[in-house]
């Protein structure tokens, strides 16, 4: 995942000009979609079914890389979630900004009764 927002790219530059910024950790959202992840603008994340943010959980970083220490294990969808396509680091469980985003090696179809699932190592950040 190396695809800065326009929020993340700005909140960087502005540390370069010592505006102070804010430490978060990252939550992992689903999205049934790209529109609106680069401008912040969400309108297609999963939404209702038992769906929640979860925990990225990441690994320290090493040349500017990092990836989930454990698996990221959402809850047990409820009701189908849809076409799973891309994937997201939100600053917050709920509202909040997004960080960064990509698109899924796969898209996951999610119904109800199904668990979506990060193996640890998958959810690679990458800033270069």
């Amino acid at each position: 995942m190396a695809e800065l927002s326009t929020y993340y790219e700005n909140a960087i530059v502005n540390l370069m000009r010592s505006v102070a910024f804010t430490q978060v950790a990252a939550y992992v959202a689903l999205f049934t979609s790209d529109a609106g992840l680069e401008g912040g603008v969400i309108t297609s994340e999963v939404s209702g079914g038992g769906y929640a943010r979860e925990l990225a959980g990441l690994s320290a970083s090493a040349d500017g890389v990092s990836a989930n220490a454990a698996d990221i294990t959402f809850t047990t969808a409820t009701a189908s979630w849809g076409v799973v396509t891309h994937v997201a680091l939100m600053d917050a469980i709920t509202a909040g900004n997004v960080l960064m985003h990509s698109i899924l090696d796969a898209s996951k179809t999610v119904g109800s009764g199904d668990t979506f699932k990060i193996n640890a190592g998958d959810l690679d950040v990458t800033i270069a």
